[in-house]
């Protein structure tokens, strides 16, 4: 992408109510909480969301209630061998603050943050086949920004070491489209 076309890049802001922000090693423990509250991520240990806020943080999002409590986030990091691809880990929104679109918003700004700084024009994730409200955030994300989605089992289910693990599937979403004048 040019530069002209990276300043054309439009960085949404957050819903009212809300700020977004690049995650500090203090919001180690809320991403932990919102995580095992979700009762549908994977959790990983309390260690690994402390060293995610501080070796990902800039490809990362924290979303902040008006008390400047964490709401929300997604952990994310650029792939090893494709740096132009966002690999996104997890997003979870808070019991309390769900119902404002702040999953979808916090996508649009990290997506949009990351094409900036680091030329992203690619999202992945792999979402397990029963986690619809993941599908429909990922798709409509496709569609909202003009960007093909394509699908594959990335891990099946016999991949993994404990039973009655759903399979992963990948979602490669982009190439984005270039931006534009026309707005």
């Amino acid at each position: 992408m040019t530069t002209a076309q990276i300043d054309r890049v439009e960085i949404p802001g957050a819903p009212d109510g809300f700020s977004f922000d690049v995650p500090k090693t203090e919001d180690g423990a809320d991403l932990w909480r919102i995580a095992r509250d979700s009762r549908v991520l994977d959790v990983n240990s309390s260690y690994s969301y402390l060293l995610w806020c501080r070796d990902h943080a800039n490809t990362s999002l924290v979303a902040r209630a008006e008390d400047g409590g964490a709401a929300g986030f997604i952990t994310g990091y650029l792939r090893p061998g494709r740096p132009t691809t966002l690999m996104v880990w997890q997003v979870a929104v808070d019991a309390t603050h769900r119902g404002h679109g702040l999953a979808a918003a916090m996508l649009d700004h990290l997506a949009a943050r990351t094409r900036v700084d680091f030329g992203v024009d690619t999202v992945e994730t792999t979402v397990t086949p029963d986690n619809v409200p993941s599908n429909r955030l990922f798709t409509a994300f496709a569609e909202r920004h003009g960007a093909p989605v394509h699908r594959e089992v990335l891990f099946a289910a016999d991949d993994f070491p404990e039973s009655g693990h759903e399979p992963e599937v990948l979602y490669r979403i982009g190439p984005f489209p270039a931006p534009t004048d026309a707005r």
